[in-house]
């Protein structure tokens, strides 16, 4: 007995056992006849099993098509039960199967897989509804439907829609139509699942709406593709003409973009650069022969075309390497090493981090410059170089505007394209030394260069685009930092570089001055030996210098004069000894101040630091007979010549404490010279040496020559901090000073003077005048040691 259903117009019959044969890619509908290869085995005895019985199998749809042993859960439960009609056999084992759909089937089981697939199949019959008022409105609206889908889509033949005309059955109709017009799988199942005829109908005309609407945004799209090819197939018919005219008049290459328009479909620009790009290249097009913006034009294309957009060179971020290369060519500058290493540790990290932008302050030849080609080294990155000094134009940076005749880019512009890579070592150096006047001010115009939240996008004058500088690695160079205007300063890492000391100068002589000027006169290594007493020799008595550069120049004098005499006496090595130096160079040219070994009155020990690193000073301080005037001597500076006059003042003060008269203002004038009188010397750092200077020449105490001092002093006699501790260190330790007095503030400082200097020298901090004059004196004033 039929079981009942829910829905009057769908009969659900008794179950059967079919065989069954699973369709990958194509459905069967009721009343419809396919043909079909198959070719899997399961398959091929499903058939001969359906011939053997009643020619019946049941056909249903795989939801993947890939599966070669589908089962249950990868079949489509609705399928359709068929007639086999004929069977043709096909070379290769495959058959090719004619079968013509008779009525809808519900897959209940599986029930055998082997040899073929039997399954339990419960027969759906649809009861068409009768004919009515509604039944022929869903017909009208279907066709409808399907007209719409006709004319839009192009796909369905006049035949086609003569036989669906002659249809009036709801549930035949929507089978056909869905069997001939729908494309996707899904949609055809999704009718074949849908027993009720006008529910069916229903889905149809919802799938048919969305099919038309889509094959009409399809046809719009196809439109513009005609039209834009027919619009292409114009210009490049045009061009060509353009093309004969001009070879014929001998003005080929002139306007030709055939390259241009090559190259830029090979570079990855950005979207307002590409959009500029390929404007210009139109307009360049299309200009006559013999035009002068034909050169401009074109320039300016091959300019943006020329950056190295998108290339970049990977970093090498082995650390160890990196310490290896830096080391390999410096010696010492830890701090700039250090910062580099930790660089390379966060990009192994985060890969996407901005370059630093350091700025590396320190006196000339200490390798500013060198060091930032060995950065470039240690990252295997390319190195450009800019030098800012006397720089006045901001043109220079930013480049001029394309109005100008004879327009090119900045300098920063040009570098990248000329480093070839995006991320390069960029030195910009020298930049305390740029300059401004009526054409700009080009520090400015490195606000933008040098500030990591801007120079993703710097725009050149010239090329009017934004490029990124963000990947770029900036080092920049400085003898000081007081002339780099504060918002430049303040975007930029500051590194102090100090001068070398005598050790590290000999260090740097031995391991690449010496060896780096052998190779460059030819001689082959280790043939020219300086012992580490002459080459200390060498830097204390012919250079005075914070850097290396005079000492690479002397030790490449003595290579040469070593060589010419290799030639002539036929060595084949030679070591150089304290009589061949002086003979090849001459006397030695500078001294160092010695202390003097006996205590003397108002003489003092002071210390200095200059460009060139520290030096002592001894001021001499005399007293005679006179009006009160204060004489000073020695090309000093407005701040020193303040200290001097706060040094007397705080003397006035504390007369009677010192056992000096109290009118000696008004009956002394006082002298106070500074050696040497043809060096200009500056600064509040000899402000207690001042003090304590005058101090002996009035009260006639003599002041102990082992001892050496630096400080700022205040009228109420406090001693302040000052800069370069370690340089005057040292110069004491090479005057012969073992007593060194520094403000207490200085303490601090300390760590940056090497051990054997520190052990070498007794270092004193103080707070006040007072401890100084205890400490300097002989003995102390008769107030203070009746105090």
């Amino acid at each position: 007995m039929p079981k009942p259903s829910k829905n009057p117009s769908v009969v659900l019959q008794n179950p059967v056992l079919l065989p069954m044969l699973p369709l990958r890619g194509i459905m069967v509908f009721p009343y419809m006849v396919l043909h079909f290869d198959v070719g899997r085995s399961r398959s091929i005895q499903a058939l001969e099993q359906a011939m053997v019985e009643d020619q019946r199998v049941f056909l249903t749809a795989q939801r993947d098509a890939d599966q070669d042993d589908p089962g249950l859960d990868t079949l489509y439960v609705v399928g359709v039960i068929a007639q086999v009609k004929q069977i043709l056999k096909l070379p290769g084992d495959n058959i090719r199967v004619l079968v013509e759909g008779e009525q809808r089937g519900r897959l209940e089981a599986i029930v055998e897989e082997d040899p073929c697939y039997i399954a339990r199949i419960t027969p759906v019959h649809t009861v068409t509804p009768p004919a009515s008022t509604q039944t022929r409105a869903m017909l009208k609206a279907t066709m409808h439907f399907v007209g719409e889908y006709a004319k839009i889509s192009g796909r369905v033949s006049s035949d086609t829609m003569d036989s669906l005309k002659n249809i009036h059955d709801p549930c035949q109709l929507a089978d056909v139509i869905a069997a001939n017009l729908l494309t996707r799988l899904e949609d055809r199942q999704r009718v074949l699942e849908q027993f009720d005829g006008t529910e069916r109908l229903t889905d149809l005309c919802t799938i048919l709406a969305r099919e038309t609407e889509l094959a009409g945004v399809e046809r719009e799209v196809q439109a513009r593709v005609k039209k834009q090819i027919e619009k292409n197939q114009r210009e490049y018919y045009l061009r060509e003409q353009i093309k004969a005219i001009q070879t014929e008049l001998g003005d080929r290459e002139a306007t030709n973009v055939d390259d241009l328009q090559q190259r830029l479909g090979h570079t990855p620009l950005n979207d307002e650069a590409r959009e500029r790009v390929q404007r210009e290249i139109q307009r360049l097009s299309h200009m006559p022969p013999g035009s002068p913006e034909i050169g401009v034009c074109r320039t300016y294309i091959e300019w943006v075309l020329d950056l190295p957009w998108g290339k970049r060179t990977p970093d090498n971020l082995d650390l160890r390497r990196a310490r290896r290369v830096l080391d390999q060519d410096h010696f010492g500058m830890r701090q700039v090493k250090d910062r580099i290493v930790e660089y390379l540790a966060v990009r192994r990290i985060k890969n996407d981090m901005k370059g630093p932008i350091l700025c590396l302050v320190g006196p000339p030849g200490v390798g500013k410059t060198s060091i930032a080609r060995s950065v470039a080294r240690s990252l295997g990155r390319k190195f450009v170089q800019m030098s800012l000094g006397g720089v006045r134009d901001e043109a220079e940076i930013r480049g001029h505007r394309r109005t100008y005749i004879g327009a090119i880019p900045g300098r920063i512009i040009s570098a990248i394209k000329q480093g070839g890579t995006e991320n390069p070592v960029f030195l910009f150096d020298e930049i305390d030394k740029m300059g401004n006047d009526f054409r700009g001010d080009p520090a400015s115009a490195m606000l933008e260069v040098l500030d990591g939240e801007q120079n993703f996008a710097f725009r050149d004058h010239y090329l009017e685009l934004p490029y990124d500088l963000s990947r770029v690695l900036f080092l920049t160079t400085a003898n000081t930092a007081d002339t780099i205007p504060r918002a430049l300063l303040d975007r930029m890492e500051v590194i102090q570089l100090s001068g070398y000391t005598e050790e590290e100068k000999l260090q740097i002589a031995k391991r690449h001055l010496l060896p780096k000027q052998i190779k460059e006169h030819g001689l082959a290594p280790h043939t020219v030996r300086v012992p580490d007493k002459l080459m200390r020799a060498l830097i204390t008595g012919y250079t005075r210098e914070a850097g290396v550069r005079q000492l690479e120049r002397t030790i490449g004098k003595l290579v040469r004069k070593a060589a010419v005499r290799m030639l002539d006496e036929g060595w084949e090595e030679t070591t150089l000894t304290h009589d061949q130096a002086e003979k090849d160079l001459g006397a030695p040219r500078y001294r160092f101040d010695r202390a003097g070994k006996k205590p003397e009155v108002g003489v003092v020990n002071g210390l200095a630091y200059t460009a060139f690193g520290g030096d002592t000073l001894q001021i001499e301080t005399s007293v005679m007979p006179g009006t009160g005037v204060l004489e000073l001597t020695g090309q000093l500076g407005d701040v020193m010549k303040e200290s001097a006059r706060a040094a007397k003042s705080w003397v006035r003060a504390h007369a009677d404490g010192l056992g000096i008269a109290p009118d000696f203002y008004e009956k002394m004038d006082i002298h106070i010279h500074v050696p040497e009188g043809a060096v200009p010397k500056d600064g509040p750092s000899a402000g207690v040496t001042l003090t304590c200077a005058l101090t002996s020449a009035l009260t006639g105490i003599p002041v102990k020559q082992n001892v050496a001092m630096t400080g700022e002093i205040t009228l109420l006699g406090r001693v302040l901090p000052i800069g370069g501790v370690k340089e005057k260190l040292l110069a004491a330790h090479r005057a012969g000073v073992d007593t060194v007095l520094i403000p207490q503030e200085n303490v601090k400082d300390l760590e940056e003077v090497p051990d054997n200097v520190r052990q070498r020298l007794q270092v004193l901090p103080v707070t006040s005048i007072d401890e100084v004059l205890h400490i300097a004196l002989t003995r102390p004033p008769e107030a203070l040691h009746g105090g």
